[in-house]
This record gives structure tokens, C-alpha cells and sequence, in this order.
């Protein structure tokens, strides 16, 4: 495989790893392997969470550098797992370009999980920890219904483009607005625990535990990047929430 060949195929590996939620250094340790195993004698390689820039210095001395800028972010540990098995098995069996490319959009045309599933999963996690933060049955009941719409506009939202920080906060909007209305019906008998129980559902917990175990692994300003991140994001939820009770009352 050419050089500029195997550069891409690691940062094409990178990229979707840390999209898809590795960890910083987890990313770079992957890099890193599959350019010394096609023959690299240095690899120099730095990792945020908008941008991956990949330096190597061939046998020859002469040095080839790319980078990646990094755009938005999702959650598929699945995808990750069978990133880093291909990048262990590059390592192994060198493969070659076009068959690495075959494995490669193999798993980037794997379907996620159907939008009718993840409803299915928010309402039951919302319900679930609605009852775990002391709501009743009847809460869990209705925390069913508002999961699952939360993840219906959780997916509009996306489909237009919209960035984080904005979703999160129409999410929160959203989902507050249903509960205190809820509460208001008579529907539910503790709303706080019924928004407590939904607004764990767009909480970026990835991200900040990512954001910690990065700055243990020594990478702080990646970690210091991703905490500020959630930290937004947490702010955009309580800004949600806030402009529910000033609309509703």
C-alpha cells in the first residue's frame, strides 16, 4: 500500500471512531499502530475534538502530512468496536487498499438501529428512571409516552441540520413543556421527578465521562474541549427546561 494510502485509511479509521465516540486516545493509539505496521519509521499524531493532524516520515526521510476537521458528533459504540478490530486486523494481515476500502464501507452502510426502536428505548429509560428517582407508576406511565416523543423531535431536529446545543435545548423545551402540562392535567402526581426521569435522556454523560478519561490519559486539552462541550450542552438543558416554565407556567 502507498504511503499517502495507508495515511488515509488510518485517518479515515480515526475520524469515524472519534465521531462516533472513542475515546482520544483510543484514536490515536489506532493511528499510530497502522502506520508503523505498513513501514513508518515516525508518527506524529494530534488529536482534538474538531481535528486529527497525521505527520509520518517515510524510510526515506521524506515526510507526508493530512488532516481531518472533525464536524459533529454521534454515539455508535458499535461502529467503534469494528473500527478498531479492522485497524487490529491491518495491523496483523496488512491489508490492501481496495480491500480495506471494501471492509471499510462495510461497516460505515451497517443500519443503525430504526428510529422506532430508539423511541422505544427513550420511553422506557425515561420511565425507568422516573420510578428510580422516587416517581410513581403513573409517572412512569406518562414518562413512557414523553421519551418517546422526545425522541421524535431529537430526529427532526437532526434532520435539519440543527446544531448540538440547540437540539439539547429544544429537547429539554419539549419535554418540560409535556410533563408540567402533564402535571397540570392531572396526569402525573410528581412532575419533578417526571422531568428529572426525561431530562436524563439528552444528559451528555458520554461526553464528560470521554472528557475525564481523557485528561487521566494526559490528553487535558482534548479533555478540557469535550468537558466544555458538555458543559454547554448542560446549559442549553437548564435553558430548556427554564423557557418550559416560563411558557407554561
Amino acid at each position: 500500500m502507498e504511503f499517502n494510502h495507508v495515511l488515509s485509511c488510518a485517518l479515515d479509521i480515526g475520524e469515524q471512531m472519534l465521531v462516533s465516540g472513542a475515546e482520544i486516545y483510543r484514536v490515536e493509539d489506532c493511528i499510530r499502530r497502522i502506520c508503523y505496521a505498513y513501514g513508518v519509521v515516525d508518527v506524529d499524531v494530534f488529536t482534538i475534538t474538531s481535528s486529527i493532524v497525521l505527520t509520518v516520515q517515510k524510510p526515506d526521510g521524506e515526510r507526508l502530512t493530512q488532516t481531518r476537521r472533525i464536524e459533529g458528533y454521534s454515539t455508535n459504540l458499535d461502529r467503534v468496536d469494528r473500527l478498531n478490530a479492522l485497524s487490529r486486523e491491518m495491523c496483523r494481515e496488512h491489508l490492501s487498499y481496495e480491500e480495506f476500502s471494501r471492509r471499510f464501507q462495510d461497516i460505515m452502510s451497517r443500519k443503525p438501529i430504526s428510529h422506532r426502536m430508539q423511541a422505544v428505548v427513550y420511553g422506557v429509560s425515561a420511565a425507568a428512571f422516573t420510578m428510580l428517582f422516587g416517581g410513581t407508576w403513573q409517572d412512569g406511565f406518562i414518562a413512557l409516552f414523553i421519551g418517546a416523543a422526545v425522541k421524535g423531535v431529537v430526529w427532526l431536529v437532526d434532520a435539519v441540520n440543527f446544531n448540538r446545543v440547540l437540539s439539547n435545548l429544544i429537547a429539554a423545551f419539549v419535554m418540560s413543556v409535556l410533563a408540567l402540562l402533564a402535571g397540570r392535567w392531572g396526569l402525573a402526581q410528581k412532575v419533578d421527578m417526571l422531568v428529572m426521569g426525561n431530562i436524563m435522556l439528552v444528559i451528555p454523560g458520554a461526553a464528560l465521562t470521554n472528557s475525564l478519561r481523557d485528561m487521566i490519559s494526559g490528553d487535558t486539552m482534548a479533555g478540557l474541549l469535550r468537558f466544555s462541550e458538555a458543559c454547554i450542552f448542560a446549559l442549553a438543558i437548564a435553558a430548556g427546561y427554564l423557557l418550559a416554565g416560563g411558557v407554561v407556567g
